[in-house]
């Protein structure tokens, strides 16, 4: 059977709602995870995906249990420090996989409301979605999910299957007496995992699931907020360039001042939205940030003290949460750009012949953008490229500790 290639929708196709927010939703639920379950009619399979989800995170943390007694008993002595701090950034990631997992399920209900708004405001019809240029922000937001995704589970599957592959290689190509039993990540074991071959595919796949559910569960919470800043900087973005392009001369004061009225609503509604995503995702975002900065650093320090096999997969770990960090600064750095571009287009516009009243009200919009819409996670200042950079002086700070304490 043939299946054709679904082309990319251009200028002259409409862009549904549905469409913009469809690839984090279909890759959630691939762990069992549905936020519109609560609208499916089919109540077995609703079930049946929070069982699986429920399972998933009981297996998940079963298995950070063993990680985290691995880097207990390897800490206690300098010799066995590389070992411990080899098990840390995965710790680390599993530790923020669960935070953003359980956020989540917390605000799940203002988030589903959230998208609702949104939605509500989405420009439908062709005509309006060309006059918001929905077809660039999809493009441009589908292509840094993408890049974005692929790092983070390239990551996640490259740890999982490189054991097994290089066990598989050696013993049937390339003559070794015996298959290498190990693990990609270092786990502390309650049995012996490694005798019995069935009891090592076992744990093994076990493993591999749990480091597929990490990977999802940490990414999709990264992949909502893109979806909603994305959205957010697109109808800012417009209220800024239909401000500009409006010439207040060419009409009557009573039309101009309609026109002021409609696009403060417009505009005060887009901010509420703005702080409606601020307080669902601001202090996971702190928790991301803070869990960034020791996983940088320990994925850094094993980078410059193991072999080359390790150091292969942990600068694919090191790069995965700096593209990470890189991409919530980026889109929180957008959103505030494109709320203070609205008083600069204020400014900009032919408001010479307005009235008073209408100079009035273009001023308080004015000072209104003055403070822009943002994402303020506690004790940090607004996210923005600034944030990125102190992330990245953390993980230093961390890292030139961790080194003068393993060779000092």
């Amino acid at each position: 059977m043939l299946f054709r290639k679904r082309k990319p929708k251009g200028d002259d196709e409409v862009v549904t709602f549905d469409e913009l927010t469809r690839f984090p939703m279909t890759f959630y639920k691939t762990i069992g995870e549905d936020l519109y379950s609560d609208r499916d009619p089919n109540v077995i399979r609703r079930y049946l995906l929070r069982f699986y989800l429920v399972l998933g995170f009981l297996n998940f943390n079963a298995y950070v249990v063993g990680e985290i007694a691995y880097f207990i008993v390897h800490i206690m002595s300098t010799t066995t420090l590389l070992e411990a701090t080899a098990v840390a950034p995965c710790i680390g990631f599993s530790f923020m996989a669960d935070f953003k997992q359980f956020g989540l399920t917390v605000n799940r209900r203002r988030l589903v409301k959230l998208l609702d708004d949104l939605k509500e405001i989405y420009p439908v019809d062709l005509e309006s979605q060309r006059k918001y240029h929905v077809s660039y922000y999809r493009k441009h937001m589908s292509r840094v999910m993408n890049l974005f995704t692929i790092l983070c589970m390239t990551y996640t599957s490259s740890f999982s299957f490189y054991p097994a592959i290089k066990s598989t290689i050696k013993y049937y190509l390339m003559g070794s007496e015996i298959f290498e039993r190990n693990y990609g990540f270092h786990i502390l074991f309650p049995y012996d995992a490694e005798t019995d071959l069935t009891v090592y595919w076992f744990s093994y796949w076990g493993l591999a699931h749990c480091a597929y559910v990490a990977g999802v569960s940490y990414v999709c919470v990264d992949l909502l907020l893109i979806t909603t800043i994305t959205q957010l900087t697109m109808h800012f973005n417009y209220i800024a360039d239909d401000l500009e392009a409006y010439d207040g001369g060419e009409h009557t004061d009573e039309e101009n001042i309609k026109y002021l009225h409609d696009l403060v609503v417009y505009h005060s509604r887009a901010l509420d939205l703005s702080e409606e995503v601020n307080s669902i995702f601001s202090f996971l975002i702190l928790w991301n940030f803070i869990a960034a900065s020791l996983v940088i650093c320990f994925a850094g320090f094993q980078i410059t003290a193991s072999n080359v096999e390790d150091i292969v997969l942990y600068f694919i770990f090191f790069s995965a949460s700096l593209v990470q960090v890189f991409v919530v600064c980026y889109y929180g750095d957008e959103m505030i750009s494109s709320s203070s571009r609205i008083g600069h287009s204020a400014f900009n516009q032919n408001w010479l012949p307005c009235s008073t009243t209408y100079k009035r009200i273009l001023k308080f919009i004015i000072m209104r953008s003055q403070k822009p819409a943002s994402i303020r996670p506690p004790t940090f200042p607004p996210i923005s490229f600034n944030t990125f950079m102190k992330v990245i002086s953390m993980s230093y700070q961390f890292f030139a500790l961790l080194r003068t304490t393993y060779y000092g």
